[in-house]
């Protein structure tokens, strides 16, 4: 009876891709070098592409990247997060708002919506009567580096 030798297949790298599940370290850092966001240090990162736990634009960044692969990104905040909707600037009455708030330009401040769910909120200006407030991702306005460290995809 002959004997086969089942010939070794070689294995593929698997690489990032839509639904896959995915583990990674993920740090972003503002142009100035400040860090906004980083699981170096900490446990990994684990998600499915697409259910919504990074951003579109962040996830479509990803796409393609193999196991065990490291790289740096340099992306446009609004490529990540959105480009900014000018119809999510609003004007809030200081009358409207708690008696003991108090703001400052620049400031992001965790906003109630009518849903109960919160929203960031950055403050572009205040004047006696009103509060100039920005409804945008608050780094849709930013230049981002991102540093990714991909430890495993199924």
């Amino acid at each position: 009876m002959p004997v086969y030798q089942a010939e070794s297949m070689p294995h593929a790298t698997p690489r990032i891709g839509p639904r896959s599940r995915v583990t990674l370290h993920l740090s972003l850092t503002l142009e100035d070098g400040t860090e906004v966001l980083s699981t170096f240090g900490d446990e990994p990162l684990s998600f499915t592409m697409g259910d919504g736990t990074l951003a579109p634009g962040l996830e479509e960044m990803l796409l393609d990247l193999p196991a065990g692969a490291e790289t740096r990104l340099l992306a446009e905040g609004a490529a990540i997060f959105g480009a900014p909707e000018p119809d999510l600037v609003h004007d809030l009455a200081v009358a409207d708002l708690p008696a003991d708030f108090t703001a400052a330009p620049g400031q992001v401040i965790a906003f109630a919506t009518p849903g109960g769910q919160e929203t960031p909120g950055t403050v572009l200006a205040v004047s006696a009567d009103h509060v100039r407030v920005d409804f945008n991702h608050p780094l849709a306005h930013r230049g981002l580096h991102a540093r990714v460290q991909v430890q495993a995809v199924r």
